[in-house]
């Protein structure tokens, strides 16, 4: 698979820009995680390179998770540009936001804990129990196997 010229940064900027005050990190990582995931689902590309890990509260993306780190809620990005989402990214990114950009990092965590889903997969593979901490990556691989079952369901 190979990944767009967009970093996760840019992608969060791009996420940041279409709300008009600040958002919960958590909502945050996980809106990038539904977009990655439906990029990877319906195009079979991912939005960007970096992965997401299997924490104990959800996906979990190391580099965005650096730059929030202390914070409860970000209102911009400046690690990223906005601009470099276009084109095939940009439809998939607002459809995305169209359908979850409502939900609380709470609830959007919530799906993500979802048997089947991949940050399940991936706690269930490392043998870990809810509320145990855990760093495994959550693989495209199955973030786009995933994400095509929904697809079809």
């Amino acid at each position: 698979m190979a990944a767009s010229t967009a970093s996760i940064h840019d992608v969060a900027a791009f996420i940041l820009a279409k709300f008009d005050g600040p958002i919960s990190t958590m909502k945050l990582q996980k809106l990038c995680f539904f977009g990655q995931g439906w990029s990877l689902g319906i195009s079979g590309e991912p939005l960007f390179a970096e992965d997401f890990h299997a924490w104990k509260n959800g996906p979990v993306n190391w580099d965005l998770y650096m730059q929030h780190r202390g914070k409860y809620s970000v209102s911009s990005w400046n690690q990223g540009k906005s601009t470099r989402i276009v084109g095939f990214p940009e439809l998939i990114v607002q459809a995305m936001l169209h359908n979850y950009g409502a939900l609380s990092g709470i609830e959007l965590s919530e799906l993500t804990h979802r048997p089947g889903t991949p940050w399940a997969e991936a706690r269930q593979q490392a043998s870990v129990s809810d509320g145990q901490r855990d760093n495994s990556v959550i693989t495209k691989h199955s973030m786009l196997e995933y994400f095509r079952r929904e697809l079809k369901d």
